[in-house]
């Protein structure tokens, strides 16, 4: 049927099927990688915020002034209508969603 030995057409398939696998390997290699890289810099940033007091202090207090302007803002819109307002009637939304919890 053809010019090639009986094993050849074998021997092709079987380097085409290495040549696929040497790729997909390679690509994986490269996720794993990029991966390892993204979980360097979080261990960094947690070492950062752990060691550095600073930028949590700095959060702690923007959540209280933000709780604060959140009870300022609710206190004046009561003293403006008189009273806060009643579930189904329309008005302003002064609610402060919770703030998240920072790391300790």
């Amino acid at each position: 049927m053809g010019d090639s030995p009986p094993g050849s057409q074998h021997h092709e398939e079987t380097e085409q099927t290495l040549e696929e696998l040497q790729e997909e390997l390679e690509k994986l290699i490269e996720d794993l990688e990029n991966v390892s890289v993204e979980l360097t810099w979080m261990t960094y940033d947690m070492v950062v915020l752990r060691t550095a007091p600073e930028p949590v202090e700095g959060l702690r207090r923007l959540k209280e002034e933000a709780l604060k302007c959140c009870a300022t803002l609710g206190v004046l819109w009561q003293e403006d209508v008189g009273e806060l307002p009643q579930p189904g009637v329309p008005g302003p939304d002064l609610t402060c969603a919770p703030a998240p919890p920072f790391p300790v």
